[in-house]
C-alpha cells in the first residue's frame, strides 16, 4: 500500500544576512521529521538547482515555499513571483520578507545616496572613474546583466500575494518547529496569520514593572541595568511592549532590551507609532512628581535623549510602517 506522498517544500533568500538559512539547521534533529514529512525541492544556498529547474516546474507544484528577505532589487522580485506562481503556500520567513528589517533601514537613503557612499565616498576606494553598478554594461565580449538596484527596499507582501508570516530575526526555534508540526498535521491557522503567539513581548518578559515614570534614557553600554527589574522603567529603551512575542524574552534574559525584530504586537497598527505612544506616556521629570506640562524646551531637552529614533523605533520595520521611507525628490 502506497504511503502518502511528501510535500514539496522550496526555501529561498533575497535580501538579508543568512541568519534565517542558519535557523533552519537549528532545529536539529527534528530537521530528520522534515526529511520524513517533505522533499526540497528547491534550496540555493544548500542545494544545485537553477533558476530555469523552478520555471520548468508546473504552476502550484511546490506545497510550501518559506521566503526569506525583503526585496532590494529585480533578482529578488522575479523569483518572489515566480515561487508565488509555482507554490500552494507562501511564508514570509523571518524578520526581512516580514517588514522589511534591517535592509529597509536603505529606505532612509535613495538609491544614488547609497551608490555614492559605498562606491565613491567612501575613502577605503580607489575609483577614479567614478564608476557604480549599471543594470547593463557593455564589455568586450558583450552586453553584462546585473540586477537592477531599487531605490526602495520593499516586503514581501508588498510584492506578492503572502499566505503566512513566521517573524523573528531570525525566527526563534520553538516557532519553526511549531509551524513545521502544523503543516504536517495539516492545521496551519487561517490565510494571513502570524505564526507566533498573539502577545507582546513584555509578558514573557521574567522583569517587575511598577509603572513608574522615568527621567532619563540610557544607550545599553551607558548603564548596568537591575537583574530583575523592567530595562524601560531604567531608562533603557526596550520595543518590547510594542513587539509581538513568540522568542520567550531571550535578550531580555541577559540584560539586552528588545529591539523589535519580532514585529508589530497584536492589535497595533504600527511598531514604531506604538512604542513612541508608550513612551509618551512614561517619559518626564521624574523630581517633580505629578507634573504633567511641559516646555517647549523642556519637550526638546526629554526628545533629545532618544538618539537615531528611527533606527530604534523601525529597525525592523521601516518598509511595513506608514513612513516607508524618506521622501524621494524628483
Amino acid at each position: 500500500m502506497m504511503g502518502k506522498p511528501k510535500l514539496k517544500i522550496a526555501f529561498y533568500w533575497a535580501a538579508s544576512c543568512g541568519g534565517c538559512e542558519i535557523a533552519v539547521l537549528d532545529i536539529n534533529e527534528k530537521i530528520l521529521d522534515v526529511v520524513q514529512l517533505a522533499d526540497i525541492v528547491f534550496w540555493p544556498v544548500a542545494m544545485d538547482t537553477k533558476y530555469k529547474d523552478v520555471e520548468a516546474l508546473p504552476d502550484k507544484h511546490i506545497d510550501i515555499t518559506f521566503f526569506n528577505g525583503s526585496i532590494r532589487n529585480s533578482e529578488q522580485e522575479h523569483m518572489a513571483k515566480l515561487l508565488r506562481q509555482k507554490s500552494k503556500t507562501l511564508v514570509a520567513f523571518g524578520s526581512c520578507a516580514h517588514e522589511g528589517s534591517v535592509p529597509g533601514l536603505a529606505n532612509l537613503s535613495t538609491k544614488q545616496e547609497v551608490f555614492d557612499k559605498v562606491f565613491l565616498d567612501d575613502k577605503s576606494n580607489v575609483n577614479p572613474q567614478a564608476t557604480t553598478p549599471k543594470a547593463e554594461s557593455q564589455v568586450k565580449e558583450g552586453a553584462l546583466k546585473i540586477p537592477e538596484f531599487y531605490d526602495t527596499v520593499k516586503t514581501l507582501a508588498q510584492t506578492v500575494d503572502v499566505d503566512y508570516y513566521l517573524p523573528g530575526c531570525p525566527p526563534p526555534t520553538k516557532l519553526i518547529v511549531a509551524a513545521i508540526d502544523a503543516i504536517a498535521s495539516n492545521s496551519l491557522p487561517p490565510k494571513g496569520s502570524v505564526l507566533a503567539p498573539p502577545k507582546p513581548v513584555c509578558d514573557e518578559c521574567p522583569r517587575k514593572r511598577d509603572n513608574k515614570k522615568i527621567g532619563k534614557l540610557y544607550r545599553v553600554y551607558e548603564k548596568e541595568p537591575e537583574p530583575e527589574k523592567c530595562l524601560l522603567e531604567q531608562g533603557i529603551l526596550c520595543m518590547g511592549i510594542a513587539t509581538r512575542s513568540g522568542c520567550g524574552a531571550q535578550c531580555l534574559k541577559v540584560d539586552m532590551p528588545c529591539t523589535g525584530c519580532g514585529g508589530k504586537a497584536p492589535n497595533v497598527p504600527e511598531q514604531g507609532a506604538a512604542m513612541i505612544t508608550a513612551l509618551a506616556s512614561i517619559l518626564g521629570y521624574d523630581t517633580e512628581p505629578g507634573k504633567e506640562t511641559y516646555t517647549q524646551k523642556e519637550i526638546e531637552e526629554i526628545i533629545s535623549q532618544i538618539k537615531d529614533p528611527t533606527g530604534t523605533f523601525y529597525m525592523y520595520s521601516l518598509p511595513a510602517s506608514i513612513l516607508k521611507r524618506k521622501v524621494i525628490k524628483k
